[in-house]
C-alpha cells in the first residue's frame, strides 16, 4: 500500500486534472496567484480570480500547451523568452564540440520570431564580463574556467575570438545565425541582451536580469539555452551550478522549459533530470513545435 503522503510536490506532470477549481497563493503574495480548471488550464496570468469556468481567452492572454495533458495561460505583457548562454564559446567547433547544443539553434530561430510576433519579449542572458568583475569572481568558478591551470575569464583565445566571455568579444557573441536574430529583434524593440557574471542570471542582490524582469513587470519566463543542468536549470550553460531556471523557482516566477531548445553537455542522464524535475517540481515543460503553433 502507497504511503499517505508520498513528496506531493514531484509527479506534477503524471497527475490527474483537478476535479474542480483551485486557487493556489494569494493577492497579498508577492508572487500573486494561479487558478487551475478541471479543463486542464493553469492560468498564470493573474488576471482573473476564480470561477467556476475558466474565464474567456483575450487578446491579452496567450494559451502554451504543456505536458501532463495541460495549457498555461499567461499574459503576453507579463512573459518573456530567456535564452541562455548560447554563445560561440559554448556551441562554436572551433571552441567545443556541442552537437546537442547546435541542434537548439534551428528550433529557436523557428520558434524566437513566432513568439516576438505573439508580444513576448525576447532575453538573451549571456557572460559578459568587465575588467573590474575578474577581481571579484570566486576561486571555485575562476577554476572551473581554466584548463590545467592556465587561461580562463579574461585571457586571449587562438582564432580572433578575443578574450573570454568579456563583453563585445566575438567568443561572447551570439552562435552563427543568432546574432543576427538578436540584432533583428534588438532593432525593433523586442530583443535585449542582458549579461551576467555567474552561472545563474538571478545570482545575487539586484542582478541585470532580475532589475530588468521587475522593472518590465515580468512574472512569466520560458527558459531555453545550454547548458541546462549546469547553466539553465541551475542557469543553463557549460557545467554551471545553481542558476537561473531554479533560482527563477525560487523567486516565485512562473517557469516553463522550452524542451528541444535546450542542452547540455553532461553524461547521459543529467539532461532527464533537467526535464524531470523542471515538469514536475518546478514548473511546466513545452517545446518549440508548440510556440511555433501559437497566435
Amino acid at each position: 500500500m502507497p504511503p499517505l503522503h508520498d513528496t506531493p510536490i514531484l509527479g506534477m506532470v503524471a497527475r490527474p486534472r483537478v476535479s474542480e477549481p483551485v486557487e493556489y497563493g494569494s493577492d497579498a503574495a508577492p508572487q500573486g496567484f494561479w487558478t487551475e480548471y478541471p479543463s486542464g488550464l493553469v492560468d498564470v496570468s493573474r488576471t482573473s480570480h476564480l470561477a467556476q469556468e475558466a474565464p474567456p481567452l483575450t487578446s491579452a492572454l496567450l494559451d502554451i500547451p504543456v505536458d501532463g495533458d495541460r495549457t498555461v495561460r499567461v499574459a503576453r505583457a507579463a512573459t518573456a523568452m530567456v535564452i541562455i548562454d548560447m554563445q560561440n564559446f559554448f556551441l562554436h567547433p572551433e571552441m567545443r564540440d556541442h552537437p546537442s547544443g547546435l541542434k537548439c539553434v534551428e528550433p529557436l530561430m523557428q520558434s524566437v520570431p513566432v513568439l516576438r510576433d505573439a508580444g513576448i519579449k525576447i532575453l538573451w542572458v549571456n557572460w559578459g564580463l568587465a575588467d573590474a568583475e575578474l577581481k571579484t569572481i570566486p576561486p571555485s568558478l575562476v577554476r572551473g574556467f581554466m584548463k590545467n591551470g592556465r587561461g580562463g575569464f579574461g585571457s586571449e583565445l587562438p582564432g580572433g575570438f578575443g578574450r573570454l566571455l568579456m563583453r563585445d568579444a566575438k567568443n561572447s557573441e551570439l552562435y552563427g545565425p543568432l546574432q543576427a536574430e538578436y540584432l533583428k529583434g534588438k532593432d525593433t524593440g523586442t530583443d535585449f541582451w542582458i549579461h551576467k557574471n555567474r552561472m545563474s542570471g538571478l545570482w545575487g542582490y539586484q542582478s541585470a536580469l532580475d532589475l530588468f524582469l521587475q522593472e518590465n513587470g515580468l512574472t512569466t519566463l520560458l527558459f531555453a539555452g545550454v547548458n541546462a543542468d549546469q547553466v539553465t536549470l541551475l542557469c543553463f550553460c557549460l557545467k554551471t551550478s545553481p542558476g537561473t531556471f531554479i533560482d527563477a523557482y525560487f523567486r516565485g516566477y512562473d517557469c516553463i522549459l522550452v524542451e528541444d531548445a535546450t542542452a547540455t553537455t553532461s553524461p547521459s542522464g543529467g539532461f532527464e533530470n533537467v526535464v524531470y524535475n523542471a515538469g514536475n517540481s518546478y514548473g511546466f515543460v513545452t517545446d518549440t513545435a508548440r510556440l511555433a503553433a501559437l497566435k
